[in-house]
């Protein structure tokens, strides 16, 4: 068995392809480019707000023209990104414009990967080299893992190889990987497994295909390590990503990067890379610019924004009770809340004084 490195959160590999690489610093932007797909794999887990949807959104983004998905890159100085779907080749012409912006915005070393349920032709393969693309991972249908060396797959991994595209297979861990690793080891290419995991929409069919949740803190498919286990013995090139290390390392650091080029000087960056940070909402605004003025709070601790102002979260927090004496007869509210640190981020907690 080849040389591997393990780390706490189950995670194990003999190579990283340098997409992975930059997904572990989380310093790759994840542009999903539609919602659109042929395939119906069971254990899919697009969420009802993508799937089946013909939508563009760079992380957690809504994209709806070049700038906002360049305004994105920017906001976590993005090294790279990965194309994703549904099936971002459904929508060839919009993955070429993409991969053309991005080269001509952030350089030719920003890198790009494409994840694809397709075997596309040598021509499309080469519109992707001409664009750029630097790395694309196919993901064979399960049917096929059977008899993958007389599938269209040997052909596409070929050319993609002779095009200069850094080519690899991506696949969640069930059983019957260990073929596609000996496919994958047979035509040099690496091999990427991903940990099953239970969403929202895919929980009811991986019951139904017999399996059942790790642990009650955990949404990983109980057993589907093992399979990885199995097929790293196969295959030199191998990356197992675990259901952990996505939410414990792969969007942490990439919340990090985000929160490191958004935050205010009066935002409190977490370790998780979230944003604290405290709210005066509601009641006489005009009163609460007022207060925070004769209390002689400096102007770059607080912003001051439609309906509400945001402000330091230990300022508020240490003069509480002499706002809450001055505002509070008009209805304002004071807290402290923890969010993504993105546009409209999701609310992680809130907290009233």
């Amino acid at each position: 068995m080849e040389q591997f490195t393990e780390d706490e959160t189950g995670s194990f590999y003999s190579y990283l392809s340098e997409g992975c690489r930059l997904c572990q610093e989380g310093a790759k932007m994840v542009l999903f480019v539609t919602g659109l797909c042929p395939r119906s794999c069971f254990y899919c887990p697009l969420s009802d707000e993508r799937q089946g949807k013909d939508l563009v959104f760079a992380n957690e983004r809504p994209i709806n023209s070049d700038e906002d998905l360049l305004r994105e890159a920017e906001l976590m100085n993005a090294l790279g990104t990965g194309i994703t779907g549904g099936e971002p080749l459904l929508k060839l012409e919009r993955v070429l414009h993409y991969v053309r912006m991005l080269k001509a915005s952030f350089g030719i070393e920003h890198h790009i990967h494409l994840y694809t349920s397709l075997a596309p032709g040598r021509q499309i393969l080469e519109k992707l080299a001409d664009a750029g693309l630097d790395e694309i991972r196919f993901h064979p249908p399960q049917e096929c893992w059977e008899n993958l060396k007389n599938s269209q797959y040997v052909g596409v991994l070929q050319n993609a190889k002779e095009l200069g595209i850094k080519a690899g297979i991506e696949i969640p861990s069930l059983e019957g990987a260990e073929k596609v690793a000996a496919f994958a080891k047979e035509m040099g290419v690496f091999l990427n497994l991903n940990e099953l995991e239970f969403s929202d929409n895919n929980s009811e069919a991986l019951l139904k295909n017999g399996f059942c949740l790790e642990s009650d803190t955990s949404s990983a498919a109980a057993g589907s390590c093992k399979f990885a286990k199995i097929a790293f013995a196969k295959c030199k090139k191998t990356h197992f990503c675990s259901s952990i290390y996505k939410d414990a390392v792969q969007l942490r650091k990439r919340f990090q990067r985000i929160a490191k080029n958004t935050a205010r000087e009066f935002d409190e960056i977490t370790d998780d890379g979230t944003l604290v940070y405290g709210v005066i909402e509601g009641g006489d605004q005009e009163l609460a610019e007022k207060t925070l003025q004769n209390m002689e709070i400096p102007s770059e601790l607080y912003e001051i924004k439609d309906g509400k102002i945001e402000i330091a979260w230990w300022v508020l927090e240490e003069l509480k009770e002499d706002i809450k004496e001055e505002l509070e007869p008009s209805g304002s509210r004071l807290i402290i809340i923890e969010r993504y640190p993105f546009e409209d981020g999701m609310l992680v907690e809130l907290i009233p004084l």
